[in-house]
């Protein structure tokens, strides 16, 4: 088994990234939010311009599948007539940016994220990783804890916001004002102290490795409110698609109910809706055993994927108990569920399996060269040790 290949950076509108089905064309939608015409606007460039097949990333970005060489530049057009395009591709890779669906017009996440993507396309803003990313969550229970970020914009345990460095226990105290620069300057001081050597490099990494953080930085942050399912909420209607992906007339008929914030999740909120929606491909029902399993596009979509995954998560998750998650990766690297799952199954060729317990898909295997027929057939090797 090769390594897979580490970019070290994820594809753009304006830099997209080869994949087995094409270019992959990654939109980043201002504030994650796509009025009914945007949205109605990418469905029709997806079916004209790609293979109509639209994944949700796990930084709540919308990815176009299949768009060739010949069809970028008339996407780009399309992209740019919606208001979806940034003026350079350096901008566009820095405004790496997730914020909780949950936001109201002028609340405080609203005003922070507002003011950060203007820090972050200003000439002046630093020069960061491709992967390097801001969270900002400032509701009283924060829902992106374990959202990959870098830099944390969020509630401090006896209120008041803090700007949090991902991986310390405690941050430093801002307002909707200030967290904006302080992020800016947390992400000087990261490139400054020899956190991304090569263009390369995460805030957790960095201070694993013993770098002591600037004075100030001791503010805990409030508890955690449970990830989110399929349910009514304060700000609409929240819906989950399987693994994150529909087609384009799934997506232009999600724009017929209303605006759509991009989450985190693979799930997509409806504003305003009152009522979760009856649409084919959409899941509605928090119980439902495809929301307890993450798969990447795997082989053959995806050249770095050595086995399929998306059929073998489908088949064992209703054999999953409801407390456990599944990650079926196509190969080490993990994009689809960087941090740790309870149970990952990782390809290591073709119709061959390692069983990672509490890891990543780089995790040292419980179990090896399992197939996928011993996994379907015998689900309980899953579950067996837990």
């Amino acid at each position: 088994m090769s390594a897979p290949i580490v970019h070290g950076w994820c594809p753009g509108a304006l830099r997209p990234m080869a994949s087995g089905d094409g270019w992959v064309v990654r939109i980043r939608a201002p504030l994650g939010r796509l009025s009914p015409e945007q949205a109605r606007g990418i469905a029709a460039l997806s079916a004209a311009h790609g293979n109509g097949r639209i994944d949700l990333s796990a930084r709540a970005n919308m990815q176009l599948r299949g768009v060739t060489p010949d069809s970028h530049a008339p996407l780009i057009a399309g992209l740019t007539d919606l208001g979806l395009i940034d003026p350079a591709p350096e901008i566009e890779a820095r405004r790496n940016l997730v914020l909780t669906p949950f936001w109201r017009d002028g609340d405080a996440t609203h005003t922070v994220a507002r003011a950060l993507t203007d820090a972050l396309a200003a000439p002046d803003a630093p020069d960061l990783p491709g992967k390097f990313g801001f969270a900002v969550d400032c509701r009283r229970a924060p829902v992106l804890s374990d959202i990959s970020a870098d830099i944390r914009i969020e509630t401090g345990a006896k209120g008041g916001l803090i700007c949090r460095a991902d991986g310390a226990p405690g941050g430093v105290a801002v307002t909707p004002g200030t967290a904006a620069e302080t992020a800016l300057d947390l992400a000087r001081w990261f490139l400054a102290t020899g956190g991304a050597p090569d263009g390369r490099g995460r805030m957790a990494r960095h201070l694993a490795k013993g770098t002591p953080l600037p004075d100030g930085h001791s503010v805990p942050p409030a508890p955690t409110a449970p990830r989110p399912h399929p349910d009514l909420t304060e700000t609409g209607a929240l819906v989950a698609l399987e693994f994150g992906q529909m087609g384009a007339e799934d997506l232009a008929a999600l724009a017929d109910l209303g605006p759509l914030r991009l989450t985190p999740w693979r799930m997509v909120l409806i504003e305003g809706a009152d009522r979760l929606p009856d649409l084919p491909g959409l899941i509605t029902d928090p119980n439902d055993p495809r929301l307890r399993v993450v798969a990447c596009t795997g082989a053959p979509g995806c050249p770095q994927g050595l086995a399929p995954t998306r059929p073998l998560a489908r088949a064992l998750a209703p054999h999953l108990p409801n407390d456990t998650s599944l990650h079926v990766s196509g190969c080490a690297k993990g994009c689809a569920h960087p941090g740790p799952a309870p149970l990952t199954l990782v390809a290591t060729g073709p119709d061959r399996f390692d069983l990672i317990r509490n890891g990543t898909a780089a995790g040292h295997p419980a179990q090896s060269d399992l197939t996928a027929a011993q996994l379907t057939d015998t689900p309980a090797i899953l579950t067996e040790s837990l």
